[in-house]
């Protein structure tokens, strides 16, 4: 991908993530919650400038800096968001003042990363963001899928009415 195309790509993906994290919304543990950290990290995986070919220690290092602060935003992302479960036994989620508390140190330390990257000679691309993204969308995502499983409970029983478990013929009553 080219560079503008590649920010543009990254930068409408973590929009549409933060909006969708900040409104409330069901929670369904069986869905297919890796789903969209995969596709991205096959997308981050597919590049050929994933790592610097000049400086390739320095950009494994940087590589997995990265990696590791998207593991423990998506741990913490986790933690702060709120969930509870509604009166038909429906498990919601919705992130809080202290998520985008961590959203914000995440891009610190990403931000800080590249800083340390550039510094060092490393030539970084796109593909290092979406990949540690990934493993932030992967963390966040299993772990509050755990968290529903825990909380879920199915709808309440209906409530029957005196008479209705007497056991009925099954042939036809005559008058």
């Amino acid at each position: 991908m080219s560079g503008l195309l590649n920010a543009m790509a990254i930068a409408a993906v973590i929009v549409l993530v933060i909006v969708r994290q900040f409104r409330a919304g069901r929670v369904e543990a069986d869905r297919r919650w890796w789903l969209l950290p995969g596709i991205l990290a096959i997308a981050a995986l597919r590049e050929p400038d994933l790592l610097d070919a000049r400086h390739s220690t320095t950009s494994v290092l940087v590589l997995g800096a990265e990696l590791i602060v998207g593991l423990a935003m998506g741990a913490a992302w986790a933690r702060t968001t709120r969930m509870w479960v509604e009166a038909d036994g429906s498990v919601w989620s919705k992130s809080t003042k202290a998520s985008a508390a961590v959203w914000l140190a995440g891009i610190a330390l990403r931000f800080g990363l590249f800083g340390l990257g550039a510094l060092t000679g490393v030539h970084q691309h796109g593909s290092a963001l979406i990949l540690g993204l990934a493993a932030t969308l992967l963390v966040r995502s299993g772990l509050l899928a755990r968290r529903a499983q825990t909380l879920f409970r199915p709808a309440p029983a209906q409530v029957t009415a005196y008479g209705d478990r007497v056991p009925r013929s099954a042939r036809k009553e005559r008058v």
